[in-house]
Order: structure tokens, then C-alpha cells, then sequence
């Protein structure tokens, strides 16, 4: 196991969409190991592979001190009337903070490394985290959900930080 280095935007990996896993190997299996490593630490709320350059389906998380990991998520269901508007942040963006819509709840589908289906789901922070976590695996940004006005800060932002 390893703590891995962060992706920091401009980052290509970022952007690039991530590959369906289609046999868990030992390369996998280090790859889960590093990112529960990874995101157990203070303040890490969730972790996309890409995210430590592995352009793999697979995230994991650390909210309310439960860490797990999913591989292959695909968001099945969200919340269709409750929203929420909270400040959001990513460790690929760093210290920038900004009011994101998301979806009140979200359900997310895969397995673990057995092969067995995994079910994740929450509301608030929980359904905040999947939905992020999987836009990162579709090679999306938090920045890209911004309302314009906000996004144009945002982007003027991060660019004096480059």
C-alpha cells in the first residue's frame, strides 16, 4: 500500500474519461489498497483513481470514518425534487471553494473486488461525494457544474494559481 501523489489540475488524466475495469487483478487490487490509503486521511471525503493517474473505474471514500472503495460506479439513481447547494471543494483543484448543485440523495451501483455487487448511497455530504467522485471517473470537474457567473471566477482563479 501506498499514500499516492495528488493530480492537480491541468492534468490530462483529469479530463480523460476512465476505463470500465474488466479483471481484477494484482495491479487492481494495489490500486484499491492505494486509494483507501490515500483518502484516510483528515479532511478526504473521497478519492477517483484517476485522480492518483490511473485512468480506472474505481473510487473510494471516507465520510463519517467509514472508508470503503467501489469499482465500475454508475450512478442509478438520484434525489429528483430535493437539491442541495453547498460548498464544494477537490483535492485536484486546491483551495478553491465553491457553491455546487447536487443532487439531495444518490445511489451508485458496482462491485468490490470479489465480483459481488456493491450498493452505495446517501444524502447530503454521502450523495454529494458519489456524484463527484463519478463525474472525476467521466473525466468531469466540480468547476464544470458551476453556474456561469461562478464558473468565470472560478477559472479566473485557478489560473492565478498556475
Amino acid at each position: 500500500m501506498a499514500m499516492r501523489d495528488i493530480r492537480v489540475v491541468p492534468d490530462p488524466v483529469l479530463r480523460t474519461p476512465c476505463e470500465p475495469i474488466r479483471e481484477v487483478d494484482e495491479r487492481v487490487r494495489a490500486l484499491v489498497e492505494d486509494l483507501l490509503e490515500t483518502v484516510d486521511t483528515e479532511g478526504r471525503a473521497g478519492l477517483a483513481a484517476n485522480q492518483i493517474g490511473v485512468s480506472l473505474r474505481a473510487f473510494s471514500w471516507n465520510i463519517d470514518d467509514e472508508v470503503g472503495y467501489v469499482l465500475n460506479p454508475t450512478i442509478v439513481e438520484l434525489s429528483e425534487d430535493e437539491y442541495q447547494d453547498g460548498e464544494e471543494g477537490c483535492l485536484s483543484v486546491p483551495g478553491l471553494w465553491y457553491p455546487t448543485h447536487r443532487a439531495w440523495y444518490a445511489r451508485v451501483e458496482g462491485t468490490d473486488l470479489d465480483g459481488r455487487p456493491v450498493v452505495v448511497e446517501g444524502t447530503e455530504l454521502m450523495a454529494r461525494c458519489l456524484q463527484h467522485e463519478v463525474d472525476h471517473l467521466d473525466g468531469k470537474l466540480y468547476l464544470d457544474r458551476l453556474e456561469r457567473s461562478v464558473r468565470k471566477k472560478a477559472m479566473r482563479a485557478l489560473r492565478d494559481q498556475l
